[in-house]
């Protein structure tokens, strides 16, 4: 399933809501989009319960773990030693404090616990993942448009041409369109892979 529903698609474009004949390939368009949209901005926008490792490379200083996804909570915080000892959160921050979301935690100043990766042990966080818990109302309209585009590319004769406008070539914009690049920009998520 896509970040927008099949019916704000088909109200998006016109469609009756009791037509069914697109259904499927409209919600197959949704999910693509969706999928684009992740790749573009490099987040997900929709949370995710996961259990993800992490080694002494994702450590930023002493204190900081870094983390490759956007984190929005931590279920259970285990540490890389030999004995894969629990951090209680009263042990670490989630940064950065002041935004969400989150891209790593922190060991607070006065905490008990270092980290640790002993031989064949990983750091582990639990928790929920993803840029929030439902997706921001820009990217679901940026997932209809995107989707609305794919949808009228079906009918197309040709693909990703630009042409010289005066004589008569209609141009058709390669990948994702302006509109929503703009919407999708101050998403992109910077610094990490």
């Amino acid at each position: 399933m896509g970040y927008a529903r099949l019916g704000a698609l088909k109200t998006y474009l016109g469609i009756d809501h009791d037509t069914s004949g697109d259904d499927v390939l409209l919600e197959t368009l949704l999910t693509q989009a969706s999928k684009a949209i992740d790749t573009y901005t490099r987040r997900t926008f929709e949370a995710e319960t996961e259990t993800r490792y992490f080694e002494a490379a994702d450590l930023d200083d002493n204190y900081t773990l870094v983390v490759d996804r956007d984190l929005l909570t931590v279920t259970t915080l285990t540490n890389g030693d030999d004995s894969a000892t629990v951090i209680p959160d009263t042990e670490y921050w989630l940064t950065p404090r002041n935004r969400t979301p989150k891209q790593g935690i922190r060991l607070k100043a006065d905490s008990t616990y270092q980290w640790e990766n002993d031989t064949d042990y990983w750091i582990t966080v639990a928790g929920t993942w993803g840029y929030s818990a439902d997706p921001p109302v820009d990217i679901v309209h940026a997932c209809i448009r995107l989707a609305a585009y794919y949808y009228a590319q079906k009918d197309a004769q040709v693909f990703d041409v630009t042409a010289n406008p005066e004589a008569g070539i209609i141009t058709v914009p390669q990948g994702i369109p302006r509109d929503v690049e703009r919407i999708l920009g101050p998403y992109c998520r910077v610094g990490m892979a």
